[in-house]
């Protein structure tokens, strides 16, 4: 589905990521891990057109998106979940949600992917009157998920969904996105928390100083004795 070959990133003069590649496969729950200033959602921001690799590739669905803007890319079913959340303070809950639906194939199917995001998500159909700054964190979340739906990804991209939750909440969004998995929907998952997302996924990919350095199964990684020692404190 995704297929990313040897991407280059620069801010300025720094080389963000270095020969970067890896495959997403349909249906996956693919994790992007490491430290912090990895480069993790430099990745996510370049797929997203949001950056432009100096050289590389990006294929989904073997159409050539590096070459494409943010917009061209959510049309074909390519969405990202910021890091912060990144929502509307001022507007409702309702409101946030329906900014998702702004492409035509979004547009038709808005009233079916509403009525799933509040099967997902029952606290939004209760606030969804309710301006979105006087959420909870946790609410914040769930609605910054919500509205990446409404957009009917085929491949949707979380960085950092687990951010400034408290562990209660972190089950209950990890739960979601393996529910969302199961529907159908591929998930890119860039995640601090390397115990929950690689519990979760179906393979993952450990990010270094911006590039590769190492790949496998979820469990690959967790018996990893690097992880372990480097990421785990075990």
């Amino acid at each position: 589905m995704l297929r990313v070959n040897g991407i280059d990133v620069f801010y300025g003069d720094l080389h963000a990521l270095r020969n970067v590649s890896f495959e997403v496969h349909p249906k996956e729950i693919i994790s992007m891990v490491g430290s912090n200033g990895a480069g993790k959602s430099t990745t996510l921001m370049t797929l997203s057109g949001i950056l432009k690799s100096k050289v590389g590739e990006v294929f989904f669905n073997d159409h050539p998106i590096h070459l494409c803007s943010s917009s061209q890319i959510v049309a074909m079913g390519v969405v990202q979940v910021p890091e912060g959340r990144q929502l509307f303070p001022s507007l409702t809950v309702l409101e946030n949600l329906e900014m998702g639906a702004r492409f035509s194939k979004a547009k038709k199917a808005k009233k079916k992917t509403m009525e799933w995001v509040f099967q997902l998500f029952p606290r939004l159909q209760e606030r969804r009157y309710q301006l979105a700054g006087t959420l909870s964190g946790g609410e914040q979340q769930m609605l910054a998920i919500g509205r990446g739906l409404m957009s009917c990804p085929t491949l949707m991209m979380l960085d950092e969904p687990s951010l400034g939750l408290s562990p209660i909440l972190v089950k209950t969004i990890f739960d979601i996105i393996k529910e969302i998995n199961e529907q159908g929907t591929t998930i890119l998952l860039v995640e601090q928390n390397i115990f929950h997302s690689l519990t979760l996924s179906h393979r993952g990919y450990v990010l270094e100083n911006g590039s590769i350095a190492m790949s496998g199964t979820g469990q690959e990684l967790l018996k990893n004795q690097h992880i372990r020692q480097s990421y785990l404190g075990l």
